[in-house]
């Protein structure tokens, strides 16, 4: 890597199904390593980076690890960037670190148990950001995490990062903490509607920028647009290619189509409520919570479950359960990844051996993402900055221990 060249590099821990990852490339960033335990989500990403359009440089030059993030060591165990880094990473050198950490321990689905929850990564994510020093840091959580109890605990983490004074979580003993070099410019609360995402689903954002970075810049958040996408629109013309084979049929089925159809086109012309990915502990696939599934319910869709794919739905009989019952249709898992911003192209693997299984896998990876569009739009606000300090900044490799 020349001295002139500034590709906005990233790693990302917790990858999940690739929604980050999305938003992220899209807002010009490039990935070295996406680290992700689950299974299905890693063969997701790779699925898609090994034949996507744009997606040359991962495939390329991009470490999929499917392994905990624990176990991540970046200096050490990166393979394929070797092509482009010309040699080991090394700490200075990487754009972007970032992550959406699991959301459990401050959910208010959960328990929230915060520190005490073994969930909790953002010990990790705060020891990876000394281990690689990157330009900039962008950390994902649910909106919990602001919550009035979970206060010293975000201390704790701006502290560790831009020095200050705080209550350790493990020993409870308020010290001065040094800090890693970084400005914290903001922990806010991003709602996905506000950014082209069909969903109400707030989001907690922390960025943190070095300082040698930022300088005398400013980072800007990045302002709602104007315009709001609701249900009927992501989803239009999908939910119209679903019924159109028993359109074309005529007869009692075409009109049993044709007023289900025009129902959910009359009551979905709104935002959804947030998907909910759900645990691997509980149950198969549905849209959520008794609260979510009624607010589905006033969009005429039946949140009790996820309907099969279009071209599986007359082998697998499962036309009334998915189409036709009193409710309205059930999602597919396509449909899902649109509400939550994922491009439509992008395909989610799950267990080919156990449909069943496949589909709820594939479902969790949607309900469980970080929508793309929102990424994009704190991704180019960081991106942003990071053009404008130039490309040395990535040469202070020893800086800030």
């Amino acid at each position: 890597m020349g001295a002139s060249d500034h590709t906005l590099t990233s790693i990302e821990i917790c990858a999940g199904a690739g929604g980050q990852a999305i938003g992220l490339h899209q807002a010009g960033f490039r990935h070295l390593a996406l680290v992700e335990i689950d299974q299905h989500a890693a063969a997701t990403l790779r699925r898609n980076i090994g034949h996507r359009d744009g997606w040359e440089f991962e495939r390329e030059f991009c470490d999929i690890i499917q392994n905990d993030v624990n176990d991540f060591k970046p200096l050490v165990q990166l393979d394929k960037p070797l092509g482009h880094l010309r040699g080991r990473l090394k700490r200075g050198m990487l754009g972007l670190l970032a992550g959406g950490v699991p959301c459990p321990p401050f959910s208010h689905a959960g328990k929230q148990l915060g520190k005490d929850d073994e969930r909790d990564l953002f010990p990790r994510m705060l020891d990876l950001v000394d281990e690689l020093y990157p330009q900039a840091v962008m950390i994902e959580n649910v909106r919990g995490i602001k919550d009035d109890k979970f206060s010293d605990y975000r201390d704790w983490v701006i502290a560790r990062l831009q020095g200050g004074r705080a209550k350790d979580p493990q020993t409870g003993i308020e010290r001065d903490f040094k800090g890693a070099g970084y400005k914290v410019c903001g922990w806010n609360v991003l709602e996905a509607s506000d950014f082209g995402v069909p969903q109400l689903r707030p989001r907690a954002i922390l960025v943190a920028i070095r300082t040698d970075v930022l300088g005398d810049s400013v980072f800007q958040w990045p302002e709602p647009r104007p315009d709001v996408v609701t249900v009927r629109a992501a989803l239009g013309e999908s939910m119209q290619a679903r019924y159109q084979p028993y359109l074309d049929q005529g007869g009692d089925i075409g009109a049993q189509a044709k007023a289900v159809l025009d129902n959910w086109k009359e009551k979905s012309n709104a935002i959804a409520p947030t998907l909910v990915g759900g645990s691997k502990k509980h149950g198969g696939a549905d849209l959520g919570p008794s609260r979510a599934k009624a607010a589905w319910g006033h969009l005429a869709v039946n949140a009790l479950g996820v309907a099969n794919s279009p071209d599986e739905v007359e082998r697998k009989r499962s036309r009334d359960r998915d189409l036709f019952r009193k409710p309205g249709p059930m999602l597919t898992v396509a449909q899902a990844a649109i509400i939550q911003g994922f491009p439509p192209e992008w395909d989610f693997e799950g267990d080919r051996e156990v449909e069943k299984n496949g589909k709820t896998a594939q479902y969790r990876q949607v309900g469980n993402a970080f929508p793309p569009p929102v990424a994009r739009a704190v991704g180019e606000a960081i991106a942003k900055v990071l053009l404008a300090a130039g490309p040395d900044t990535q040469g202070t490799f020893e800086a800030g221990r």
